[in-house]
């Protein structure tokens, strides 16, 4: 049974090396008499500037996110450094914002949507900037 597998293999191989260079021989023409075709786009700009977003800008930290290395847990000392998808958050950092009062309660998956996003990425911010939650580098 393991012969006929490699024959069989054998051959395949055979096929696309021989398709391969059957068709790299082929030479490629370009036809350099023909004008060259330019298409002209419209920008990608929106006609209207003045139209309201449709979700909320976070608010600036004055530190720099690159020398933060995560949020540190007050009470365990663990430091998570991934945070950034609510559904997949520790407990206890959810359990924080509520307690910080940066959120009203703890939401299930069900009840995100966007709005309740940019709720949790500003509560985030706010949260990295209270020394407590801050892991020393």
């Amino acid at each position: 049974m393991t012969e006929i597998l490699f024959v069989l293999t054998v051959i395949y191989a055979a096929y696309v090396i021989y398709s391969v260079v059957k068709n790299s021989k082929k030479p490629k023409v370009i036809d350099d008499s023909a004008p060259a075709m330019m298409s002209v786009s419209k920008p990608l700009i929106p006609e209207n500037l003045n139209t309201p977003l449709l979700v909320k800008p976070i608010a600036k930290t004055t530190k720099s996110t690159a020398a933060k290395a995560g949020i540190k847990n007050p009470e365990t000392g663990e430091i998570v450094s991934s945070y950034g998808n609510y559904r997949f958050m520790k407990r206890w950092i959810k359990e924080a914002l509520v307690t910080e009062g940066l959120l009203e309660k703890v939401y299930q998956n069900k009840e995100i949507n966007a709005e309740v996003e940019v709720k949790i990425k500003e509560a985030m911010a706010r949260l990295e900037d209270i020394e407590r939650y801050q892991t020393s580098i």
